[in-house]
């Protein structure tokens, strides 16, 4: 008798911490971690028609509407029909949710419920990497460049009172 396949979401605000607890839920559990914001870059990438349509919104400021996101999303998922996955930052509208409805049954939906200050705390500190996605906090996890910058002003320091 075949298993059942687990689909499931994580919901929250950026700054959440959305990404790292699918990557923690992902690897503790066997699953796929599906990140819209991956699936972005790859597309853009990779110069794909879907990926040029959200390049212009992205390029402009502007949030990636639901039509093009959906369709990236749902695409992606048919491609893993077979695995079990964790999404990460989709669905993040009501539109996107009834879109994703449609072509498969959720058993878990998690919800991180964070505080404002904390959130407004968290993306104050944040830098991320455009061409990577890689997400850094000064806090917490700084960029490598930050911290060899770091050590490297603290010798310069130390070598200019030496010679003073």
């Amino acid at each position: 008798m075949a298993s059942k396949l687990l689909r499931a979401v994580i919901l929250g605000p950026p700054g959440s911490g959305k990404g790292t607890v699918c990557q923690r839920i992902a690897q503790n559990f066997g699953l796929q971690h599906l990140s819209s914001g991956h699936f972005l870059r790859e597309n853009i990438k990779a110069n794909t028609e879907v990926g040029d349509m959200a390049k212009q919104y992205i390029e402009k400021g502007l949030l990636v509407p639901d039509h093009v996101i959906t369709r990236l999303m749902l695409l992606e998922l048919e491609n893993r029909r077979s695995e079990h996955w964790l999404l990460d930052g989709f669905p993040r509208t009501l539109v996107q949710a009834e879109a994703l409805d449609r072509i498969c049954d959720l058993d878990l939906v998690i919800t991180l419920n964070i505080p404002f200050e904390t959130l407004k705390d968290r993306l104050s500190r944040r830098w991320i990497h455009p061409p990577s996605g890689r997400v850094y906090n000064l806090d917490f996890n700084p960029p490598h460049v930050h911290v060899r910058v770091y050590k490297v002003l603290s010798h310069i320091d130390k070598e200019v009172k030496h010679f003073s």
